[in-house]
C-alpha cells in the first residue's frame, strides 16, 4: 500500500475520528464506531477510496 494522505489531512482524520468516537460514547450509540475508519485511514496513510478517486496527497 502506497501512501496517499498527507500528514496535514492525516491529522485531520485522526482528530474527526476521535471527535466521532467520543460522541458516539457519550450518546451511547454505535454511531461511535463510525469513527474508526479515519482513525484507521490517518494512522496508516492509506486511504481506499483516495485511490479510487485517484486523489495523492502524501
Amino acid at each position: 500500500m502506497n501512501c496517499n494522505v498527507g500528514k496535514t489531512e492525516q491529522i485531520i482524520r485522526i482528530s474527526v475520528g476521535v471527535s466521532i468516537l467520543l460522541l458516539g460514547l457519550r450518546n451511547k450509540s454505535w454511531w461511535g464506531l463510525a469513527g474508526l475508519a479515519p482513525i484507521l485511514t490517518g494512522t496508516t496513510r492509506y486511504c481506499p477510496l483516495n485511490t479510487a478517486l485517484r486523489i495523492d496527497n502524501c
